[in-house]
């Protein structure tokens, strides 16, 4: 068993580590405060390879592993949440669905523009009667000839309004089980019918847009269908499983925010005639901060190193999941504490890191979803 990275992994993360340092951590709080991703990232990110980390070197992308996508996210994330979801989003559950399950012609179609950041994309499964029971979804697409006519309304879209391609699920046969009637489509943002709704105002991560969509008699031909008519479900499943993996690694790197912004301050801030950092009570939050952190980057990189091997990884992405993200809650809290009156208020970034954590035990299968999935998995063993 070997713990240390690579040394293609190492420079993958030392890459992005810079990039997150340079570029996006004086853009953070514009972003939060704007609520929108400031114009120079997204070049930015295409420039060093990021939007096709994962994607295969003959559809012009890196042909990395999810072990380094989940080292990139880290970074990413520690430096600003927004940028880190909408990343997280394009590779796991946009270019890595159609990799697996595309045809040949969607993958040439589509996997060069999303590798090289032409296209952004998108994906799309909750609607308003379906967020933890996703295959309660009512938005249709029937069949008119050899076309297939979407029509309702998807809500909480990452990346909503920057987004070329979206990977939507409809349901496609209402005379089955809820999950077997579901097909998943590639819709182009241009297509007619299609429109990007209202976006919502969000407590964190407001960088990044969230918005509804509105399927209004949208055409699609047979080549827009990703998979198989009827088994959508599967592939949606199956990509959040890597989905997770994303999720966890941002809440890994928001936790070590924490942990770094709490450390600086422990040292900086004095009371009683020395620095916070001396007093017992602070040694502690930071200790625990610390071996939180270590023990979800851990799962982290086991299930991304799973999904890698082609094994099945859905318990222990749920499980890197469920760590991560509590972790970084734990670890928003702490730091808030530690900062005190002054972390409460935006002279600091920790209240932002506060408000981006918790979205982390929500999207992409909520906490209490999370400990169901592993829960069923040790049942069925």
């Amino acid at each position: 068993m070997d713990f240390a990275l690579t040394e293609e992994l190492s420079m993958v993360r030392d890459m992005a580590r810079s990039f997150a340092d340079d570029h996006l951590m004086p853009l953070a709080t514009q972003h939060d405060r704007q609520a929108k991703i400031d114009p120079s990232v997204f070049p930015a990110m295409a420039e060093l390879g990021l939007w096709g980390l994962t994607v295969p070197e003959a559809y012009g992308g890196s042909g990395l592993s999810n072990v380094a996508l989940a080292l990139v996210l880290e970074e990413v994330n520690r430096a600003c949440a927004a940028t880190g979801v909408t990343l997280s989003v394009h590779s796991s559950l946009v270019c890595a669905p159609i990799d697996k399950w595309g045809t040949e012609e969607q993958k040439q179609a589509w996997l060069p523009k999303l590798a090289s950041g032409e296209v952004i994309g998108a994906y799309s499964l909750s609607e308003a009667v379906s967020g933890s029971d996703a295959a309660a979804l009512v938005a249709t697409a029937t069949q008119d000839g050899d076309e297939w006519v979407l029509n309702g309304t998807k809500l909480w879209v990452t990346t909503g309004e920057q987004a070329g391609l979206f990977i939507i699920y409809v349901r496609t046969d209402p005379t089955v089980s809820k999950a077997k009637g579901i097909t998943a489509f590639l819709v182009p943002a241009d297509t007619p019918g299609f429109e990007v709704g209202k976006a919502e105002k969000k407590t964190g991560i407001r960088g990044s847009s969230t918005n509804e969509l509105i399927l209004n008699g949208v055409r699609l031909g047979p080549e827009h269908i990703l998979g198989e008519v009827n088994r959508g479900f599967h592939i949606a499943m199956d990509t959040l499983d890597g989905g997770r993996i994303g999720i966890a690694s941002q809440s890994v790197g928001i936790g070590r925010a924490c942990l770094e912004a709490s450390i600086k301050y422990s040292k900086e801030r004095e009371q009683f005639g020395q620095p916070i950092g001396n007093f017992q009570a602070i040694q502690w939050k930071l200790a625990d901060m610390s071996t939180h952190l270590d023990a979800a980057r851990f799962l982290v990189h086991h299930a991304a190193w799973l999904r890698d091997q082609g094994q099945d990884c859905g318990r222990m992405s749920s499980q890197a999941k469920l760590m991560a993200s509590k972790t970084a809650n734990f670890c928003a809290d702490e730091c808030l504490q530690i900062h005190g009156g002054a972390g409460y208020t935006d002279d600091f970034h920790v209240e932002r890191l506060f408000r981006d954590a918790r979205i982390t035990e929500i999207y992409e299968g909520a906490t209490d979803i999370q400990r169901i999935v592993i829960a069923r998995s040790l049942l069925r063993a």
